[in-house]
């Protein structure tokens, strides 16, 4: 499984942006898709996570700021980030948990990071 990750840059305070992932390769099932980040000098952290069904799961601190989506029939997932700060800037990674086959443990697969900064 591969993940193609695509949208971030450079924005003022108060900007937006959308980032893009794509899951390709051989797939037979992803429970959910999503974004990590991570700033220079601290801890990945989750974003925002979206299941199969739907479920959505955000960092308290964007929500209200970003939406995440999901497309099941092109495995793929893009995440909406409106009235950015600063604090937002960090390389952001997209991730999917798939399966091979029913009843197997999910596995987490990365996409590149993609920077994004926040800056006037």
């Amino acid at each position: 499984v591969q993940l193609q990750a695509s949208g971030g840059g450079l924005v003022q305070p108060g900007g937006s942006l959308r980032l893009s992932c794509a899951a390709s390769g051989s797939i037979f099932s992803i429970n959910a898709m999503g974004w990590y980040r991570q700033a220079p000098g601290e801890q990945r952290e989750l974003v925002a996570a979206i299941t199969r069904r739907g479920t959505e799961n955000y960092k308290p601190s964007v929500m209200g700021r970003f939406t995440i989506s999901g497309d099941n029939a092109k495995n793929a997932a893009y995440l909406q980030m409106n009235s950015l700060k600063p604090e937002d800037t960090a390389v952001y990674y997209c991730f999917a948990q798939h399966r091979v086959q029913d009843g197997d443990p999910w596995k987490d697969y990365w996409g590149q990071g993609t920077q994004v900064t926040v800056s006037s």
